[in-house]
């Protein structure tokens, strides 16, 4: 049994969802091609020889890609069993149905794999047609084994971490556990998991690690929705990683509200390699907040940022700036604040453009101002679309995502495209346009550690 595992955009990381059922799919006797399409072309060979050609889809972007990728492997192979899984598959299951798809599986989607090959492999001949069985979303608990990351591309294809100097890292990638426990509405991963989370068994992890090491692994990103879901389980991983491998740093990404909760081990984290956290702050109005039903406040945010600060961990804020209840001075608010706390240099660019999107199954939905809001779905776009009251405050999102993506092309720096976003907020709105503060023009006081690609969607 020949199968394809096709990756198509995962931030730049070596994709863990197809060296982990790699892993499965060849003990379980099957011949596997991983593919992904962010660094290599597509095997036209392989494609034609498979039985099975399957799509990991993780995130939004990834989604949309495939959906233009999935006509070439039809054409290429139309007798073949085609199959979607990961975070985005089941979300958009009648979208990937109406594609092709034969199999859709979200959630622990590895068993899932080895079940449908299995399955397809004592009916030789019938690769098409055969109805799935296997649920559309497992939340199974899973005895995981160590990613198989032969034939994958090389890490030195993939993001680095920049620590300036013209110093940077090789970035590995792991994952320490799925899903969260928290139900945050705008969050894609809780249509799927429903407040459950699942761990990556610890040796597992750490072996994973080591071969990445081995193979010049510098840098280890954790994939974790969220590092401490699990607090115990992530604290005795990081230190057996820092006493195996002393040298090697690391990141995470982590809640406002787990990093308050959780504040007395942010000095472990310093002391056993992070060099810097990522945080989904999203707004600083705490009516958004509630909205979102994040469980944090603009005043959790400060108090965040003044503790990471004091134990010495760079703080990475993410936001989506542009919601459907942001106005022009919330937004001038944000930018002021970002001077104040002295997070400029922290921030990626693309941040400051990102506009809320409501996919399928998203909690938004239950609110009421939301479904009265939105539009009829959108397949190309894989989301329920939104306009603002405020036609500048769309405009101005255009406008400054516009701004982002040639200032970061032409290799501008934070700071240089930062004045240009303050410079378009402030002529978006009424007022008298207002300077940027001398704080945001001063030399930034420290290098700031940052992945090469930026956290998106």
């Amino acid at each position: 049994m020949q199968v394809v595992l096709i990756s198509t955009y995962e931030l730049g990381r070596q994709p863990f969802g197809l060296a982990s059922p790699a892993a499965w799919l060849r003990q379980a006797g099957a011949g596997v091609t991983c593919l992904d399409l962010a660094v290599d072309r597509l095997d036209e060979e392989a494609i034609r020889a498979a039985e099975v050609v399957a799509f990991y889809l993780p995130m939004h972007t990834a989604t949309r890609i495939a959906a233009r990728v999935v006509g070439r492997v039809k054409a290429l192979n139309p007798h073949a069993h085609l199959c979607f899984y990961g975070l985005y598959a089941s979300m958009n299951e009648p979208f990937l149905r109406r594609l092709g798809a034969d199999s859709v599986l979200g959630g622990e989607f590895e068993g899932g794999l080895v079940s449908l090959v299995k399955r397809i492999s004592s009916a030789p001949g019938a690769t098409k047609g055969i109805p799935q069985v296997e649920p559309l979303v497992s939340l199974t608990k899973q005895t995981f084994l160590v990613p198989d990351r032969s034939g994958l591309a090389a890490l030195s294809k993939y993001a680095r971490v920049e620590l300036g100097d013209g110093q940077s890292r090789t970035v590995g990638y792991t994952e320490a556990s799925r899903g969260c426990k928290y139900l945050c509405r705008h969050c894609p991963v809780v249509p799927v998991y429903q407040g459950q989370f699942r761990i990556v068994q610890r040796d597992v992890v750490l072996e994973d690690i080591r071969q990445q090491v081995a193979a010049g692994a510098e840098h280890i990103t954790f994939g974790d929705p969220d590092f401490f879901n699990g607090v115990g389980h992530s604290l005795v991983l990081v230190r057996a990683l820092h006493e195996e491998h002393p040298q090697l740093t690391y990141d995470v990404t982590m809640k406002i509200e787990h990093l308050l909760k959780h504040a007395v081990h942010l000095k472990t984290l310093k002391e056993t390699g992070c060099l810097f956290v990522t945080t989904a702050v999203e707004s600083i109005d705490n009516r958004v907040l509630a909205l979102l039903d994040k469980g944090h406040t603009r005043e959790d945010f400060i108090e965040v940022v003044r503790l990471c600060r004091e134990a010495g961990l760079t703080l990475n804020p993410t936001f989506v700036a542009f919601t459907p209840w942001i106005s022009i001075e919330g937004y001038q608010d944000l930018l002021s604040l970002l001077v104040d706390l002295g997070l400029i240099d922290h921030v990626a660019p693309i941040q400051l453009a990102i506009r809320l999107l409501i996919p399928a199954g998203s909690r938004l939905l239950e609110l009421n101002e939301v479904r009265q809001m939105v539009r009829p779905f959108d397949e190309a776009a894989l989301v329920y679309p939104w306009r603002h009251a405020d036609p500048r405050v769309d405009q101005l999102q255009a406008d400054i995502q516009a701004l982002v993506q040639a200032a970061t092309a032409r290799g501008e720096g934070r700071r240089e495209i930062f004045s240009r976003v303050w410079l378009l907020a402030e002529q978006a709105s009424e007022g008298s346009v207002r300077p940027l503060p001398p704080k945001a023009q001063a030399p930034a006081r420290a290098t700031i550690p940052y992945l090469t690609e930026p956290w998106y969607c």
